[in-house]
């Protein structure tokens, strides 16, 4: 057991920051959602245009504005970087740890939010999320803290607590739309469908309302105003109703089990501790509090596996309330080996990476853009000196305390995925990008079109758009080097792994085939 309330503390606040700002700025922007989301806010800071967000010169509907306003500040202050574009994230996650860690402290104990954070700072899905250059890290913080000030309400009739989840929910609104309404919504009306009139109340609070209008309708009317019906074509039905009720958006599809091995491999390395917690399920309804957040995972759990369009990070909405009901069920494991089993087969699988590379590259069709990238993965001795140490620590921790093992793979694993794995594939299939745009930077290269691929960190490097449009003569062309069997009479200017920056010769005779699916 810890020592002291504050030694916990401390140990969380390390963890937070080896898993949420330590490598910032280690490796270059991941493609496709953070170049996206990077580019469009610099294209947002040179055109000055702050209600409206455009990605290569088009019209970018996907998400409201706030995560976009915040990036730019971070990049007015420390400069257009990984680093300025993942600090927002960070921060929202810092929030949105000390947000679990406060409301399980005062709605159980010090020991259960402890532990509580600590699922949620050491997880790999939530280390991944809570540095990325997107919106879901911040959107994550509004839902959770809308639901934790909705419950106080719930218990103590006041009315501050009521006016904050409105507030909170509008900011929600403001950085992904309606997904911020629905669950606070759907889960609070769930609760309390004994007392649905006290619910009734609460969502009409005329107060509560004008001020969830006075923070989201400015920049929804505004967005309306500029755009009209291009904003409620693109953003409302598109990327809103569509993404649940319509057809799967860019193939993000998958059956109604999709979310189970999310949870099972994004929840790692506590995945043990969330089977223990799941199978105890009938313990979550004996008290409301446990029953608000059963409720809360559960409805997240359902809805967006009959969503039609399935994203991983679609799941973390309900994460805040299973790493509180996981901290509940700890004391419950018993089983060291099965608790530190899924730490041992996450580091197995690693280790083995180098020496089945050649076995995967055999299976791979030769000269595509995945055998690059596979191709480019390079495993040195310091690899498997490190996930060899990593497995045999997890084979000493099995023989200690529980308290001390679980904390210990935590640190290890969040060295693992942002020290090792991370920066591994990113030297293979990021960094190659980064380099062809800083090459061509330096260059002076102007008007570079991208063709036959879709990268939007190149143009936040390069610092200028490059349109997706058909290729001419005289072109130079950001493309993959699988697609370069369709273009005659080039010249390489870059080439590393699956990336190619190249010139098209302008002479009469030459004959150009556009590549792009």
């Amino acid at each position: 057991m810890l020592a002291s309330e504050r030694a916990q503390k401390l140990i969380l606040l390390f963890l937070i920051f080896l898993s949420f700002y330590a490598t910032l700025g280690y490796y270059p922007l991941f493609n496709l959602d953070e170049g996206a989301f990077s580019e469009a806010t610099r294209e947002m800071l040179t055109s000055h245009n702050f209600i409206t967000t455009y990605l290569n010169g088009e019209l970018r509907f996907d998400k409201p504005i706030l995560i976009y306003w915040f990036q730019a500040l971070s990049a007015s202050l420390f400069g257009l970087s990984e680093f300025a574009m993942r600090l927002p994230s960070a921060i929202a996650a810092t929030l949105w740890a000390y947000a679990i860690y406060r409301f399980t402290k005062r709605s159980f104990d010090a020991t259960t939010a402890f532990w509580a954070t600590l699922f949620m700072a050491g997880s790999i899905q939530i280390s991944i999320i809570a540095k990325a250059a997107i919106a879901d890290a911040l959107l994550n913080l509004f839902i959770a803290t809308s639901m934790f000030a909705y419950y106080f309400y719930t218990q103590t009739k006041k009315k501050r607590y009521l006016y904050a989840t409105f507030s909170l929910i509008a900011l929600g609104t403001l950085t992904k739309g309606p997904v911020a309404i629905l669950i606070p919504v759907a889960v609070s009306f769930l609760f309390l469908l004994r007392d649905l009139r006290f619910w009734l109340r609460s969502i009409f609070d005329p107060v509560g309302i004008a001020l969830f209008l006075l923070i989201a309708a400015p920049w929804y009317i505004a967005e309306y105003l500029d755009q009209g019906s291009h904003f409620i074509e693109g953003f409302i039905l598109k990327h809103n109703l569509s993404r649940f009720a319509g057809k799967a958006m860019e193939g993000h599809s998958g059956s109604f089990l999709y979310y189970i091995p999310v949870l099972l491999v994004g929840l790692l390395p506590f995945t043990s501790i969330f089977l223990k917690a799941i199978a105890s399920i009938r313990s979550w309804f004996d008290t409301p509090i446990k029953r608000y957040l059963a409720i809360w995972f559960l409805f997240v759990f359902i809805f967006f596996s009959f969503s039609h369009t399935k994203l991983p990070h679609y799941i973390i909405y309900g994460y805040t309330p299973l790493f509180i009901l996981m901290a509940l069920s700890f004391p419950q494991v018993r089983s060291r080996f099965l608790l530190l089993l899924p730490y041992l087969l996450f580091h197995a699988l690693f280790l083995a990476l180098p020496f089945v590379k050649n076995y995967a590259l055999a299976h791979i069709k030769p000269g595509s853009y995945e055998y690059y990238i596979v191709q480019g993965l390079h495993f040195d001795a310091l690899w498997i000196g490190y996930f060899a140490f990593a497995l045999l620590l997890g084979l000493y921790l099995v023989k200690k305390p529980k308290e001390f093992a679980t904390i210990a793979m935590a640190f290890v694993i969040i060295i693992s995925l942002n020290f090792f794995i991370a920066k591994t594939y990113a030297k293979a299939a990021e960094v190659p990008i980064k380099e062809a745009a800083l090459f061509a930077k330096a260059h002076h290269i102007p008007h570079i079109k991208m063709v036959g691929i879709n990268t939007p960190s190149f143009s936040f490097y390069y610092g200028h758009i490059t349109p997706r449009t058909a290729p001419r003569p005289g072109d130079v062309i950001f493309t993959k080097r699988s697609k370069l069997a369709k273009f005659e009479n080039f010249a390489i200017l870059y080439q590393k792994n699956g990336v190619a920056l190249i010139r098209l010769r302008s002479e009469d005779d030459t004959r150009i085939h556009d590549p792009r699916p």
